[in-house]
C-alpha cells in the first residue's frame, strides 16, 4: 500500500514562489506516474501536473502551465512541485496522487479518477 504525505505548504505573497513535496512511503512509486491536483473551495479538484516514471516528460494543467514545474528523486521516493509566480488564484489545497496502471510508460493521467492513491493534502494560500 503507497502512503503519499505531502509538505511545504503555507502562506505566500502574490509573485512569490513555493515548492511542495510528495514523499511516497510503503511501496516504491518509482515505476508510476504521479500528479498534482489542487482543490479550491467551492470548485472542483483541479489537474496541475504530472510527470512519468523516469522523469523524462511531463505534462501541465493551462491554468499553471508556464509557472508549474515537477520533478522527481526516483532514490527519494519524491517528487516535487515548484510554482513560480504565484496569484490568489492559486490558493487552494494541493494533492499528490500516484497512478500504477501503467508502469515504467509515458502514459499521463489527467484526471483523479486515474490515480489510485492521494495525499492528504498541503494548503496553499496566496496573499493579494
Amino acid at each position: 500500500q503507497v502512503q503519499l504525505v505531502e509538505s511545504g505548504g503555507g502562506l505566500v505573497q502574490f509573485g512569490g514562489s513555493l515548492r511542495l513535496s510528495c514523499a511516497a512511503s510503503g511501496h516504491s512509486v518509482s515505476s508510476y506516474t504521479m500528479g498534482w491536483f489542487r482543490r479550491a473551495p467551492g470548485k472542483d479538484r483541479e489537474f496541475v501536473g504530472a510527470i512519468n516514471w523516469n522523469g523524462r516528460r511531463t505534462f501541465y494543467g493551462s491554468s499553471v502551465k508556464g509557472r508549474a514545474t515537477i520533478s522527481r528523486d526516483i532514490a527519494e521516493n519524491t517528487n516535487y512541485l515548484q510554482m513560480n509566480n504565484l496569484k490568489p488564484e492559486d490558493t487552494a489545497v494541493y494533492y499528490c496522487a500516484a497512478d500504477s496502471t501503467y508502469p515504467e510508460t509515458d502514459y499521463l493521467g489527467r484526471v483523479p479518477m486515474e490515480y489510485e492513491y492521494w495525499g492528504q493534502g498541503t494548503q496553499v494560500t496566496v496573499s493579494s
